[in-house]
């Protein structure tokens, strides 16, 4: 009888001890979600990350 089971190919293996962990990546657009200034909070302080006239990124704490 077959039994119905997740195919190897689906299920993430993770990485060995010695191979890097891949760094997340997200786009600045999927960040700011059409927004110019966003508030990011680390460590109980408030970061404003903004966008500038010429489309650069900048954090001030």
């Amino acid at each position: 009888m077959h039994s119905a089971k997740t195919p190897l190919a689906a299920v993430p293996t993770p990485p060995a001890a010695n191979e890097p962990v891949p760094v997340r990546r997200i786009t600045s657009a999927t960040l700011m979600q059409d927004q110019r200034e966003v508030e990011i909070e680390h460590n109980n302080k408030i970061y404003r990350l903004r966008v500038t006239q010429l489309g650069k990124l900048i954090l001030t704490a």
